[in-house]
């Protein structure tokens, strides 16, 4: 994000905050309860979105070195992610091509060579079949070449691995980013490392989960013993980027700046910036790191969440600092999942049949057309 841009955005927020207003959509919004319920929503989510669109799958420090792997389950398909010996970034499904056993079992590792455990078909990190016992015996008429694992479409940008599961994939990586790609160059995320991670498994579903970190609502009352007197109460912004989301969550800090230091304003040093990338992606951009927030979305009522920390290198070895910061940012985002889960339960109750979207929550409306866009 270029001076400019963060300077206008301090500016539309102070002014809100002076005129004791809020930003506001034009409409009070509704959304279906079945929308978070439905098993066949989520099965029309499922292929319409999450496996034609590009998702996160592993930071780019994570496999920096030739030979360097990580194994990830995707949108329930099992993916090997590799940097083979010429330094290309790779992904294949983790599936031996002989008879569908897991071909990897370790989370991460380094090896230029993995051995399937049934009959020891082995493959390079490049995908390729380079060995098999008996196979000239055994398939005298089979094309080896033929038997490399399977590629999966992937793609490294700003920092991190991406792919497509389907080959029906709606759009370009170039496309489908244009509009917020220089923001998120602007962070430098390549030059970072992870500095800490935690992952857990929440009752709710995955929308709900990322419709509680896109509003300021909220703030004061569920985060009043940790976050929320350090934030505007009700204030923030958003942005779309096609379907991408930029929201700005001021702290209290912003009100006290002045004009006459306009040209040291740093937004991140007065706001939490949120990229909602969408589907299943966000950044949480705060004063010196960026906390990477994935999802895995299981079931109409069930996500898994992947909370990662990633810090500029030079800074990395301040371990109790980033531990520190770990804590805190998962103790808010767990007030925010624990309420989440609450949500889903009583969506099951048949209380309501809709999600009411207030006027000040209009970015909630805005990914939920998002998601009926793509899932039409």
């Amino acid at each position: 994000m270029d001076v400019q841009t963060e300077h206008e955005l301090i500016e539309e927020l102070l002014a809100l905050k002076a005129s004791k207003s809020t930003f506001l959509d034009p409409d009070v919004r509704r959304n279906p309860v079945d929308r978070y319920t439905s098993p066949d929503r989520f099965a029309l989510e499922r292929e319409r979105i999450f496996k034609r669109l590009p998702t996160t799958v592993a930071h780019v420090s994570e496999i920096s070195s030739p030979g360097d792997f990580v194994r990830r389950e995707v949108h329930g398909v099992p993916l090997l992610i590799t940097r083979n010996k010429a330094g290309e970034v790779n992904a294949f499904v983790n599936v031996c091509r002989h008879r569908g056993t897991r071909l990897v079992d370790d989370e991460a590792g380094c090896r230029h060579r993995f051995s399937c455990p049934y009959h020891a078909w082995t493959y390079a990190s490049s995908g390729e079949l380079i060995g098999a016992p008996h196979f000239d015996a055994g398939f005298p008429e089979v094309d080896r070449a033929s038997l490399s694992l399977k590629r999966v479409a992937c793609s490294v940008r700003f920092g991190f691995v991406w792919v497509m599961l389907s080959d029906e994939a709606t759009d370009s990586f170039d496309r489908y980013f244009k509009g917020i790609a220089d923001d998120l160059e602007a962070l430098g995320l390549g030059d970072a490392v992870v500095v800490g991670q935690v992952t857990q498994k929440r009752r709710a579903n995955w929308k709900i989960l990322v419709e509680g970190g896109i509003e300021a609502y909220h703030f004061r009352i569920a985060h009043k013993s940790t976050i929320g007197p350090h934030f505007e109460d009700n204030l923030s912004s958003y942005r779309m980027f096609g379907p991408h989301m930029r929201s700005i969550l001021p702290r209290t800090s912003m009100a006290k700046l002045s004009p006459e230091t306009r040209s040291d304003w740093r937004l991140r040093d007065h706001a939490n910036v949120l990229y909602t990338l969408f589907p299943t992606t966000q950044l949480l951009v705060q004063q010196d790191h960026v906390a990477w927030i994935r999802q895995e979305p299981v079931s109409p009522g069930e996500s898994i969440l992947k909370l990662v920390l990633l810090a500029p290198q030079g800074a990395a070895e301040d371990t109790a600092h980033w531990a520190r910061n770990l804590e805190i940012t998962r103790t808010t985002l767990d007030e925010d999942f624990d309420i989440g889960e609450s949500i889903q339960s009583g969506l099951m109750s048949g209380a309501n049949d809709d999600m009411l979207f207030g006027r000040f929550e209009g970015a909630l409306g805005a990914f939920n057309d998002t998601v009926d866009r793509y899932a039409a």
